[in-house]
């Protein structure tokens, strides 16, 4: 009996430890189900517009839903990117299964979903990729709480890792060369990113350009991670996938350390723009105001390794000029993130 019990034992570690690890592991080594060699559809590019890229930051002085409709009504609200009848991707930053700031805060995400519900989408679903630690994904959004929040307001979930992909070959001379991506994120009608305002141990930050490595393969993340290029090529996936709205989540906000734990400081702000470029770098003001993370204090924001490629690439704004902040809110402390993000910006 004992004989029996022991094996018994040793069968159920051996089946927890393959799905602890293994499981992930497989995601981590391969592309995926891959359905077709090249995108047919033209890769999405910024929407730029003429005149400098809009940047709402609004202060979270009641709900947090409030917060989010003023911050995308001052750049048209989500009216304009005509949702009406159409299916919308909603990408939080899920990387891992610890709370927000770390993941995105589930209370942005059931806010962005109803506010477009309530501007006529058909259909939203939010989907994402955790990092190979914290796989399977469906697993990070119930313990973050972001399952249960889109769920609750009317939204599909989807695991990218369970998906099929796409190859996507980046135009130019890139690092990358060729990303594979969710068949679901390539062709999505409207996607809406909602990443976190928060430091990275080993890319110095992750915010909107970031959030984005979450729709690539497994195999292309371990390329991205074990290369001395790693941010340069964070920024070039932008070039296969870009979001038509970013709502940053700086409820909370992680201003050393990261990407799971770090400093946390309650900031209570929302950030939107549709400009990835120009909402990383107010962004970067936010932590820069905090003063405790070298990398993001000893050079300029518009220095940033993410920045500098994302520039040199025409993703967004490239300079202070092409930047224009809009803000809302009436304390103390939200007038000096202001002040802050402003003048990080103006370099």
């Amino acid at each position: 009996m004992r004989r029996r019990a022991l094996l018994t034992a040793a069968a159920l570690l051996g089946s927890a430890l393959a799905y602890r690890y293994l499981y992930p592991l497989r995601y981590f080594l391969s592309t995926g189900d891959v359905v077709e060699e090249e995108g047919a559809v033209p890769p999405r590019r910024s929407r730029r517009v003429a005149g400098p890229s809009k940047v709402s930051v609004v202060e979270v002085r009641g709900s947090v839903r409030d917060a989010v409709r003023a911050a995308v009504d001052a750049l048209g609200g989500f009216e304009s990117l005509q949702v009406e009848g159409r299916e919308v991707l909603v990408k939080p930053n899920v990387n891992s299964d610890d709370p927000y700031p770390a993941t995105t805060n589930p209370e942005l995400v059931r806010s962005t979903v109803e506010l477009l519900y309530d501007a006529g989408a058909r259909r939203v679903v939010v989907g994402d990729m955790s990092g190979v630690y914290w796989l399977p994904t469906r697993r990070s959004m119930e313990k973050s709480g972001i399952a249960e929040a889109a769920e609750a307001a009317g939204a599909e979930l989807a695991f990218f890792e369970e998906e099929r992909w796409i190859r996507v070959r980046l135009p130019g001379d890139t690092y990358l060369g060729q990303v594979f991506i969710p068949l679901r994120v390539h062709r999505a009608e409207v996607i809406v990113s909602l990443p976190v305002v928060k430091t990275h141990r080993y890319a110095t930050y992750s915010m909107s350009l970031k959030n984005l490595v979450g729709v690539i393969s497994g195999a292309d993340r371990r390329r991205l991670h074990t290369s001395s290029h790693m941010e340069e090529m964070i920024a070039e996936i932008s070039l296969a996938v870009y979001p038509d709205l970013i709502v940053m989540d700086g409820t909370r906000s992680m201003v050393a350390g990261g990407p799971t734990s770090g400093v946390v400081r309650d900031t209570r702000i929302i950030l939107a723009g549709t400009d990835q470029v120009a909402v990383d770098v107010a962004g970067l003001g936010v932590v820069r105001s905090f003063g405790e993370w070298e990398p993001v204090l000893s050079r300029s924001v518009w220095q940033q390794r993410q920045i500098a490629r994302a520039v040199a690439l025409r993703l967004g704004a490239a300079n202070a000029g092409e930047v224009q902040i809009e803000t809302q809110g009436s304390s103390s402390r939200f007038a000096a993130l202001a002040r802050a993000i402003e003048d990080a910006v103006a370099g």
